[in-house]
């Protein structure tokens, strides 16, 4: 841990002071991530609009401008910062595209304080779901929606955003306690406890899924 960690500083230093090879070298490590994150993010009204691949191409070109700035102050892990640049640019896409829609899109939810836009019910139930491509389950995958999202909606914001960040985005322990701000042993905590409450609400749907 302590030798990738040393790599990854020396990338970022090397990168910092101009080398592109560096730059591309770092990003090779953490683009697949960016790119989950951006998908899961991302308002579903504008993924048929846009490539999510293409949204992390110009968060990295963003990363790469403001390199110095995460250089003088590298108060957290290099990713993350990666990724709050990449909720910036989320949040500009939005705001962009949707315009006085983005309104509708937060009261739908809305569970992370801050430039990063927040998991939403739908969005959990659609990865929980998964993809359901035949016709004759469309409807009964339109029904199951409506309901996960209905449940999810009841759960503490913070579980459901726990859930997103580990299970979906597949953030550390670690990671996810920077991120919320909290304690590494809460983080763990909490993430245990939104397992159980996601698996007592799918319980309660009829089990018609497994948690």
């Amino acid at each position: 841990m302590s030798a990738d960690r040393s790599d990854v500083e020396e990338l970022v230093k090397r990168a910092a002071d101009g080398d592109p090879a560096s730059w591309e070298a770092l990003l090779k490590r953490y683009r697949s991530r960016l790119r989950r994150m951006v998908r899961f993010r991302l308002d579903p009204r504008l993924k048929g609009r846009m490539d999510p691949s293409d949204v992390v191409q110009d968060i990295c070109l963003e990363a790469w401008r403001h390199l110095g700035s995460y250089v003088q102050q590298p108060d957290i892990p290099i990713f993350l910062w990666l990724r709050a640049v990449a909720g910036h640019k989320l949040s500009d896409l939005h705001r962009h595209h949707l315009g006085a829609r983005m309104r509708d899109a937060r009261r739908e939810v809305s569970l992370h304080e801050g430039a990063l836009p927040g998991a939403t019910s739908a969005a959990l139930a659609a990865q929980l779901l998964g993809d359901l491509t035949r016709p004759s389950e469309a409807a009964v995958r339109a029904e199951m929606k409506v309901r996960l999202q209905t449940a999810l909606n009841v759960m503490d914001p913070i579980d459901r955003e726990v859930l997103a960040l580990r299970h979906f985005e597949q953030l550390t322990v670690s990671e996810t306690a920077q991120v919320l701000g909290i304690k590494e042993k809460a983080a763990g905590m909490r993430y245990v406890r939104a397992l159980r409450r996601l698996k007592e609400i799918l319980q309660s749907l009829g089990g018609f899924l497994e948690p």
